[in-house]
């Protein structure tokens, strides 16, 4: 016979999954997801996409792995972080307030950046390809400093970790959007006949148009209360003077964040935690095409099929975020991310075969999207004062952004002299300081006197 404690225990439970499944179709959470799309897909248009497209188009490897420094503004995007946190654009903040309107200037540029990147020929003119690809990443980490601070600010406590695994499952979905969906409309124009380089600037043109979808949902949304209430308290203080607000958005973000304990060591371990994935990842998509895979079969196995085990891992983060301390998050993603990448060492060695890219796949994106959703986490608790949100988040985000533009530039190198197999058993141990690092700041106690945003 059950017990009445039972009774109630299970109908609890049936009602903590409800309110777990219910928060996800909150409009502020559905606007924070397909923000997510906006933001997961320039970055793919510069990044794994473009280097299939310069990897067909016969440019060395040497030079291939240099292109993952056009990713430079993501790492500089804190320089110019204060202005969006300081400045109202004249006519489209006067419209739609203050983050509204940079985000929607900066979508109409992602459009005309991305057309401009679709008109370069790899072949001919790897430069112009190079500051195409620039244009778009500057307008890409411009757009994610506001969405940044829109999340921030548009999420209550309760809602925060539903919100980053949302935005992290939409923003995988846009870099699938624009990686296997742009690989497909390239072979489906070249199938009607486009040329190969027509056929990629046709592809580019229909990932600009898919920048539409971020400039609808901005305008179906609204401004976030805490940017209403600074911009009322600017102007009723008489404090709105746009040169004082950016210098005081700038100086009082570093000053708070540099006087913090074990400062030094926190942007240390900002910087590398994901530098395991970045630099596996420089080199993914010319090690499944050097191996012998074909285009078709990257966008299907590794866009398509990695997709699933994408947002599983994403919202898996987001409940392991919920229910565990942050420390023990930041252990289990760190380790799981780093030895996930000695799947490709194993592929390596087993050739072409699509089962195994698919278990290899599978494997590495659940785990990456794992780390990525408590690393967001992590990067939220950091940033606790609202009086700096955007440029503090741009700074961290910059700084983890090194890990994976710089740090991550001679993996092209390192493949080329060690082969396959060790270049990825090599990317393991590039994991190695991030996890002293992480040790040591455990033993000073630095996760315990976070407030984590997702243990609301």
């Amino acid at each position: 016979m059950t017990s009445p404690e039972s009774v109630e225990t299970s109908a609890a439970a049936r009602a903590s999954w409800r309110e777990a499944l219910t928060v996800y179709l909150k409009p502020r959470v559905l606007v924070v997801m397909f923000l997510g799309f906006s933001s997961g897909l320039p970055l793919a248009l510069s990044g794994s996409t473009l280097l299939v497209w310069v990897s067909e188009s016969g440019v060395s490897l040497g030079t291939i792995g240099l292109f993952t420094l056009v990713g430079t503004p993501y790492t500089l995007k804190f320089l110019w972080a204060p202005l969006v946190d300081g400045l109202n654009l004249p006519l489209l903040g006067r419209w739609l307030g203050r983050r509204r309107g940079w985000l929607v200037f900066t979508q109409l540029l992602l459009i005309a950046a991305i057309l401009a990147l679709g008109l370069t020929d790899p072949a001919r003119s790897p430069f112009f390809v190079a500051v195409g690809a620039l244009l778009v990443a500057t307008a890409s980490a411009t757009q994610d400093i506001v969405i940044d601070a829109f999340r921030v600010e548009s999420l209550p406590e309760d809602e925060q970790a539903a919100g980053m695994a949302s935005y992290v499952a939409a923003y995988r979905v846009g870099m699938v959007a624009s990686t296997a969906g742009a690989l497909f409309l390239v072979t489906g124009f070249e199938y009607a006949g486009f040329g190969r380089l027509a056929a990629w600037s046709a592809s580019f043109a229909v990932m600009a148009g898919l920048v539409v979808i971020g400039i609808v949902t901005v305008l179906l949304a609204r401004e976030p209360a805490p940017s209403i209430k600074a911009e009322a308290t600017a102007l009723t203080t008489g404090h709105d003077s746009s040169v004082r607000r950016v210098v005081q958005a700038a100086l009082g973000a570093f000053t708070e964040f540099l006087t913090r304990r074990d400062a030094v060591a926190v942007l240390a371990f900002v910087m590398l935690f994901k530098f395991t994935d970045a630099f596996a990842g420089a080199m993914t998509v010319p090690f499944i095409i050097d191996i012998g895979f074909s285009r078709n079969d990257y966008a299907i196995i590794v866009k398509g099929v990695g997709l699933a085990a994408t947002l599983i891992g994403g919202f898996a983060g987001g409940f392991l975020a919920r229910t565990s301390p942050l420390i023990v998050c930041l252990w289990i993603g760190g380790l799981l991310q780093a030895i996930s990448n000695l799947t490709f060492s194993w592929l390596a060695l087993v050739g072409p075969q699509q089962w195994a890219l698919t278990v290899a796949v599978t494997l590495e994106q659940f785990t990456g999207a794992i780390g990525t959703v408590i690393f967001v986490a992590y990067l939220s608790a950091l940033c606790n004062n609202p009086l700096h949100t955007a440029t503090q988040y741009a700074l961290l985000t910059a700084l983890a952004s090194v890990g994976r533009i710089y740090l991550s530039s001679g993996a092209g190198y390192v493949a080329k002299a060690t082969g396959w197999p060790a270049f990825f058993v090599v990317s393991v141990l590039v994991a190695i300081p991030s996890l002293f690092l992480l040790a040591y700041l455990q033993q000073r106690r630095h996760f315990e006197m976070l407030e984590t945003p997702t243990k609301a």
